[in-house]
């Protein structure tokens, strides 16, 4: 194995490990049962959606809250239709956490790993809860900081240099990389911070970057496809609905990328910042134009799906 590839995995490997770290201790400072909030705010889907947006920005992690979902679902606390505002809600705040990454990673990095480590000695519940915050985000700034320095050389292997050129040739082509690359880490947020190194070294063009982006909103559905494995007919459900809402999202704002692009670049010259801004409109735009359409969403979903494959 090449040695940047090993490099590349390592720095993936610290960023899930930030990311992880992170969910923990935003977990623990919201002092609050998610599966209580995510069961009494959700009768509506605009307060399903609502409750999907802060709840996923607690847990910096829209599958962990698909999980949750498909969980009470199963348990008969929340019913399908009900999950489909909550759908919608996590895809906005997952956005969260890329915006996070786009802060000056050698301004903070250090800070955030000195006083979390040291916040992490101390017994006191609320001090080590910021203290695993701060460790998290340091973890994932230097994950950050490798991966763009990694970028240039991995740019130089025949294997990288393909995927790279197709990408920025065929923005279908980035979406299909988006979707497996985020399978195979399960985590969009991974996906994110990888084609945000890529494109600070201006290896990625900001369309084919936002394309990647696309594909990772599709890709992150294997975690709850996965996790209603064996579970009842509505939980399956769920799991679809969450795959068609990306699919659908992506299908209709694919055509926006070159304008999505022109937005971002009037906005900021950063070409990080650029990416996550876009994330997040894609994200709201795409939530706010499914909401009033739930209705027809769940029966949709419900008649492709029916059968006894569900049961």
């Amino acid at each position: 194995m090449s040695p940047y590839v090993a490099s590349f995995i390592v720095f993936i490997s610290i960023f899930l490990f930030g990311m992880a770290t992170l969910r923990i201790g935003l977990k623990s400072l919201s002092n609050s049962r998610m599966q209580e909030i995510l069961y009494q705010a959700s009768s509506t889907p605009l307060r399903g959606l609502m409750t999907g947006i802060i709840v996923t920005a607690i847990l910096q992690s829209s599958s962990a809250v698909m999980v949750i979902t498909i969980g009470l679902i199963t348990a008969k606390v929340l019913t399908f239709r009900q999950s489909i505002g909550i759908i919608l809600g996590t895809n906005i705040g997952t956005t969260v956490t890329a915006e996070l990454m786009t802060l000056n990673p050698d301004q903070f990095t250090i800070p955030f790993l000195l006083v979390g480590f040291l916040l992490l000695q101390i017994r006191k519940q609320l001090l080590f809860s910021i203290g695993t915050v701060l460790f998290g985000l340091g973890s994932i700034f230097v994950a950050m900081h490798g991966l763009e320095a990694m970028a240039v050389p991995l740019s130089t292997l025949t294997f990288f240099d393909h995927i790279i050129n197709e990408s920025n040739s065929s923005l279908f082509y980035g979406i299909g990389v988006g979707t497996l690359l985020t399978a195979l880490i399960q985590s969009s947020t991974a996906t994110t911070g990888i084609t945000m190194s890529f494109i600070n070294q201006d290896l990625l063009t900001l369309p084919s970057a936002i394309a990647i982006i696309y594909g990772a909103n599709i890709g992150t559905c294997i975690t709850a496809l996965i996790a209603s494995f064996g579970s009842t007919k509505e939980a399956k459900l769920a799991a679809y609905a969450h795959v068609w809402i990306n699919i659908i999202g992506v299908t209709i704002f694919f055509p926006f990328i070159t304008k999505f692009s022109e937005i971002a670049a009037y906005v900021t010259a950063l070409p990080d910042v650029q990416l996550a801004h876009v994330s997040l409109l894609f994200n709201v735009l795409s939530s706010l134009l499914l909401l009033p359409l739930t209705g027809v969403l769940a029966k949709t979903i419900e008649k492709i799906h029916k059968g006894n494959h569900l049961a």
